[in-house]
């Protein structure tokens, strides 16, 4: 008796975390990276160049040049005009700018209709928007393929009004 309540008990933690699997992948199914970003804890500057590794957990905006590789626990975005040389290794990330590298993400990847990617493409789930240049290899996991999209959201920059 003792070991049938044993067995079920785990077998119900286990519907439990699968449930909460599912119902986490139903809630951010269509949400965009950015929606679900905290905040940024590295800013990398439009007059700024990086030569060298970038490791961290926190998540990144990068507005300037960077050489070397990426190992990010995090959201990755790189802004249009930026530019990155190397290879990158996210959780997430937005790229609107140019990357000259592989990139591998654990969960979501967005391109832009600014985006320039000359190299492999690896990831959970991937997003390109209408206007997206991507060169070399794509391998996505989820069942759904790569989501080609329009772009409808509008920058965060106020637009001048009438007069």
């Amino acid at each position: 008796m003792c070991l049938d309540r044993a067995a079920s008990d785990k077998g119900r933690k286990k519907e439990a975390i699968i449930m909460r699997g599912l119902l986490f992948r139903y809630r951010n199914r269509g949400r965009r990276v950015l929606d679900d970003v905290q905040g940024f804890g590295t800013l990398l500057g439009s007059g700024t160049r990086l030569v060298g590794e970038l490791e961290g957990t926190d998540s990144c905006i990068v507005n300037g040049a960077v050489e070397g590789n990426c190992r990010l626990d995090a959201v990755l975005l790189l802004n249009e005009g930026a530019r990155w040389t190397g290879s990158l290794n996210v959780r997430s990330a937005v790229v609107a700018g140019t990357i000259e590298g592989d990139i591998t993400v654990q969960e979501k990847l967005e391109l832009t209709p600014t985006a320039r990617v000359f190299g492999a493409v690896s990831g959970a789930q991937v997003a390109m928007a209408a206007g997206a240049v991507h060169e070399g290899a794509m391998h996505v996991v989820s069942p759904s393929g790569v989501v080609h999209f329009e772009e409808k959201r509008v920058s965060g920059r106020r637009r001048p009004g009438p007069g």
